[in-house]
């Protein structure tokens, strides 16, 4: 990967300053965040579709199956 070298230096400023060991560690930990940031995001939007959905009076037994269901969905996504 190549990265300016304005860039890089503020990279190794960050390193530094937050106790990263390295530049792979640093771009590890945003990569990671930046795929937990997507996961979250599809997580949200799934929760919007499912509680779009509903467009009746449910029953709480009906609320307690649906809630389930979308938490085994997103369990499931997030192994």
């Amino acid at each position: 990967m190549k990265l300016e070298d304005k860039f890089l230096g503020e990279i190794d400023s960050i390193v530094k300053k937050d106790g990263y060991k390295s530049r792979t560690e640093f771009i590890r930990a945003a990569l990671r965040s930046k795929v937990d940031e997507f996961r979250l995001k599809e997580a949200m939007d799934s929760i919007a579709h499912i509680r779009g959905a509903a467009k009746r009076k449910i029953s709480d037994e009906e609320y307690e199956e649906n809630r389930e269901k979308a938490f085994e969905e997103l369990a499931k996504r997030f192994k």
